[in-house]
């Protein structure tokens, strides 16, 4: 048996499951990439491990220095999971719009929260840009290296390895890669991975129906935690999707519960939608070909949200 010197060893490697019972016949098979399997629990592991190693191996994140970021959760406990293992401060912007247990997580890592707070828990584009701000004026305090998930460079290579992961748990048989969009860097990552083995991969974006601003329609607010800034990232490459599916906040919630009590996978709100846009691929390819998408989180972090509150 391997044994890990650092819990960071633990990060990527994860399952890739069929579903079998949300999918109806005569639907394309559709594969999840279960990113819950990583030590915090979400796909954000993989990009906190590469953006702190980078800072780190140039010399913008000195040992003793402090991380600052501003966030919705997974990238905060993520960064926090990696600081914690290597010694750095890490102070977060984020708000009450996000679930407590995410908060709750960060802070048992020991992160330095800031909470900004929301109008009725939405998230909204004027809400992110105050969370920003907040954290680049923190940023500017000596000794202090800003992560910026947003404008981050370093960010999508952490998730090369996930589409590498991809191609070889398939065998190479893939079609399409759907994957919801909150900054953009996994999508970037995994695809540009995948497309390094067949340029046929066709890669759907998946955004809030209600801030379906990657379409070109005006943002607006709604309940999908960690997608939907309600901008354009300011990285984002629309060349690198073929196409952008808009699903809403209730057909996401709606599609995590049936994987919950369907499937046995538990998820969060933006995993429901990716699965929403994979299965509308697999009804238009039908038998015989490949839908990969990712449940990018543990249904974990929203117990105490309408997610799963509803449910009961």
């Amino acid at each position: 048996m391997d044994i890990a010197t650092s819990v960071l060893q633990a990060i990527g490697n994860t399952p890739l499951v069929q579903l079998r019972k949300v999918v109806p016949p005569g639907h394309a098979r559709v594969l999840v990439k279960v990113e819950g399997a990583n030590p915090t629990g979400s796909m954000k592991d993989r990009m906190a491990i590469a953006v702190i190693e980078r800072a780190e191996s140039d010399g913008r994140l000195a040992p003793g220095g402090t991380v600052v970021e501003y966030t919705g959760g997974s990238t905060g406990t993520s960064l926090a999971l990696v600081c914690a293992t290597k010694g750095y401060r890490i102070r977060i912007v984020t708000s009450d719009a996000f679930s407590r247990e995410k908060r709750d997580h960060m802070r048992a890592l020991g992160a330095e929260l800031t909470e900004v707070p929301s109008q009725d828990g939405r998230i909204t584009k004027e809400l992110i840009e105050k969370m920003i701000e907040l954290a680049r004026r923190m940023s500017e305090e000596p000794g202090t290296f800003f992560s910026d998930q947003l404008g981050s460079v370093d960010a999508a290579a952490g998730y090369y390895p996930l589409g590498e992961e991809i191609w070889s748990q398939t065998g190479g048989k893939v079609d399409v890669f759907v994957q919801s969009v909150g900054t953009g860097h996994s999508l970037h990552g995994a695809s540009a991975a995948l497309r390094r083995h067949t340029a046929n991969l066709h890669v759907v974006a998946v955004e809030p129906a209600e801030s379906p601003v990657l379409s070109g329609r005006k943002p607006g607010a709604h309940r999908i935690e960690g997608i939907g800034m309600g901008f354009i990232p300011p990285l984002w490459n629309g060349g690198l999707a073929d196409e952008i599916m808009s699903v809403s906040t209730e057909e996401a919630e709606s599609m995590a519960r049936e994987l919950a009590s369907q499937e046995g996978l538990f998820a969060g709100t933006s995993s429901g939608a990716n699965v929403v846009a994979a299965m509308r691929m697999a009804k238009r390819l039908g038998p015989g070909r490949t839908v990969v998408t990712l449940l990018v989180d543990s249904g974990l972090k929203y117990l105490s949200t309408e997610l799963y509150t509803r449910a009961r």
